[in-house]
C-alpha cells in the first residue's frame, strides 16, 4: 500500500491537494473530518472553539496518536492520501502500520494562510487575526512542527492556485511512481 500523509498548517493548501489527489483517482481521508464528526456526534456546532476542544480533549484522554489510530480502519484502498497529520506521534502511528508511507509537507506563510482562510469562510476557521494565531499556537502545541520536520518531501504554496495544482499533481505522480 502507498500511503501519502500530508502535514501543513491551516490554510496551507491541504484541501487543494486533496482535490488534486481525487482527480488522479486516489482515495482520500481528511483527519479533520474525524474531529468534526466527533464534534457533531456530541451535539455541538462545528466551530473553531468546539473542534479545537474536542481534538484536544481526545488527545489528552487517549494520547497524541488518537486521531491517527481512529483513521486506521478507514485506510483500505491500495493507494491513499490522508490529509492533516498533526503530530510526530501520528506520523509514527502511520509508519508503524504502513511501511510504504510518504509524509508530504505543505508550506504557506502565515500572511498567505490568513488571507486564504478569511476568504474560504469555513465554519471552524474562526474569525479574526487573534483567533488565527491562537489556532496556529494550538496546532504547534499538538506537535505539528515535529510532524513537519519528518516530511519526506515539501510543497511550497505561495503562488497561484493553478501553479499549486500543477506542482501538487507533479509531486503526487513522483511519489506514486516510486511505488511502481
Amino acid at each position: 500500500m502507498k500511503l501519502v500523509v500530508t502535514v501543513g498548517m491551516p490554510g496551507s493548501g491541504k484541501d487543494e491537494l486533496v482535490a488534486v489527489a481525487r482527480t488522479m483517482g486516489l482515495a482520500t481521508l481528511k483527519m479533520g473530518d474525524l474531529v468534526r464528526d466527533e464534534t457533531r456526534r456530541r451535539g455541538l456546532a462545528v466551530t473553531n472553539a468546539n473542534v479545537a476542544r474536542i481534538a484536544s480533549e481526545e488527545r489528552e484522554k487517549h494520547g497524541a496518536g488518537v486521531w491517527a489510530q481512529r483513521a486506521l480502519p478507514k485506510l483500505i484502498e491500495t493507494r491513499m492520501l490522508v490529509d492533516g497529520c498533526r503530530s510526530d506521534t501520528e506520523v509514527t502511528v502511520f509508519r508503524h502500520n504502513f511501511g510504504d508511507l510518504f509524509v508530504l509537507g505543505i508550506y504557506a506563510s502565515p500572511e498567505t494562510r490568513h488571507s486564504r482562510m478569511a476568504n474560504r469562510s469555513r465554519s471552524d476557521d474562526g474569525g479574526g487575526l487573534q483567533e488565527f494565531f491562537d489556532r496556529d499556537r494550538r496546532e504547534l502545541k499538538w506537535g505539528i512542527g515535529s510532524a513537519f520536520a519528518l516530511a519526506d518531501g515539501m510543497l511550497v504554496n505561495e503562488g497561484s492556485l493553478d501553479e499549486f495544482r500543477r506542482a501538487a499533481r507533479a509531486m503526487l505522480e513522483r511519489i506514486l511512481r516510486r511505488d511502481d
